[in-house]
């Protein structure tokens, strides 16, 4: 068998006059090729000459894989027909963890979510350095009380709500209004550059120092977002939307799976850490009312924001379910107009009712929300 799988045939003592020829592996038969693994020789190709040649610098290293619940996203080493998590059946689909190359590079498992790191060693937390976290403002002011006083250099945070509640407007809002002090890149991977466009046009937003890029892959978003040229400057605040649609090229798995969105989150963690760029992440929800994706997929952020609303109503809560630079069941009001998101200053007015005078059985209770009192009227 030479390199290419082929079985060498040969003369023997016997049948000198035999010519040598080449026969493919597959076009055996079952029985033959059962005998050849066995050792065995097959009854007409006698004698056969089998040389197994290895290529130099072919690494015989296997890709890792797992099956993975496509309902639920429990992982498992094998694949079954039902899932022990949430009980689907014919659910699991197989995803690739990691390639070969990555597989044979022990320094590819080196690097964390939280960037590069040195050869592991034990410090004291006294000798640390803390530097003072700088925060930028994001020119709304219910944002920046959900995000803990601001953005803080470096975070991920992961934005989640239902079709159309209002993610996508309320970052592009946020996006503009930092461009002359934090130069942004608005990354979509859902919408085309002339709508992104015309929803800022039909906002009122100013479009000086906006940047966009339609693109799904994550080591081109990189690139794009490390390259500095006279039109665009290195962005410090990148905006996926959403992390449903970006892919990485080291796995083979469809966009949008549970590997897909686990190891594109991971590259952009990482990236944040490594320069301090602040990103934010649109994430889809399921008909359960979770962030889709795998559940590690929130522990890997610095923030996990939801936004929520009653249908029919223009009133939107963007709550904070996780925060490492703030108060977590923080609370922001906005109101949906045309010209996009507004803060509501007073949210007490809108669980009041306009009555005067008040009747039997109606009465006005304090509760409160993280860090903020909230006037609510609570009737029998």
């Amino acid at each position: 068998m030479d390199s290419g799988g082929r079985i060498l045939s040969g003369t023997s003592v016997r049948d000198k006059a035999r010519p040598a020829r080449a026969l493919s592996f597959s076009r055996l038969s079952a029985c033959d090729r059962s005998r050849l693994r066995c050792g065995k020789q097959a009854s007409h190709l006698q004698p056969i000459i089998i040389i197994m040649a290895k290529s130099p610098g072919i690494s015989t290293a296997k890709r890792r894989s797992a099956y993975v619940c496509n309902e639920c996203g429990a992982d498992y080493a094998k694949w079954q027909g039902q899932c022990e998590a949430c009980g689907a059946w014919n659910a699991l689909s197989e995803v690739v963890l990691e390639s070969a190359a990555q597989a044979a590079s022990p320094a590819s498992r080196r690097s964390g979510w939280a960037g590069k790191v040195d050869a592991p060693k034990v410090t004291a937390l006294a000798d640390v350095r803390i530097d003072a976290q700088a925060r930028v403002s994001t020119g709304i002011g219910e944002f920046d009380r959900v995000l803990g006083g601001g953005l803080a250099e470096g975070a991920v945070v992961l934005v989640g709500g239902d079709p159309g509640i209002g993610k996508s407007t309320l970052l592009l809002q946020a996006l503009a209004l930092m461009a002359a002090r934090l130069p942004g890149l608005y990354v979509t991977g859902e919408e085309s550059l002339a709508q992104v466009a015309g929803r800022a046009q039909r906002l009122g937003l100013p479009l000086d120092g906006l940047q966009a890029l339609a693109e799904t892959c994550v080591e081109r978003i990189l690139e794009h977002a490390v390259s500095q040229t006279a039109i665009a400057v290195q962005p410090k605040l990148i905006v996926a939307d959403s992390i449903q649609t970006l892919w990485t090229e080291s796995l083979s798995a469809a966009p949008g799976s549970v590997s897909q969105v686990r190891e594109a989150a991971a590259r952009l963690v990482r990236y944040a850490k490594e320069t301090g760029t602040a990103v934010f992440l649109v994430g889809h929800v399921t008909k359960e009312g979770g962030i889709a994706g795998p559940r590690v997929l929130e522990h890997m952020v610095d923030a996990v924001l939801y936004f929520e609303g009653e249908a029919g109503s223009r009133f939107r809560i963007l709550r904070a379910l996780k925060n490492r630079f703030g108060a977590v069941n923080e609370l922001g009001v906005f109101a949906m107009t045309d010209r996009g998101l507004r803060e509501v200053p007073n949210p007490s007015a809108i669980f009041l009712s306009s009555q005067v005078e008040r009747g039997p059985g109606s009465i006005v209770m304090v509760t409160r929300e993280g860090t903020r009192p909230l006037l609510v009227e609570v009737q029998a």
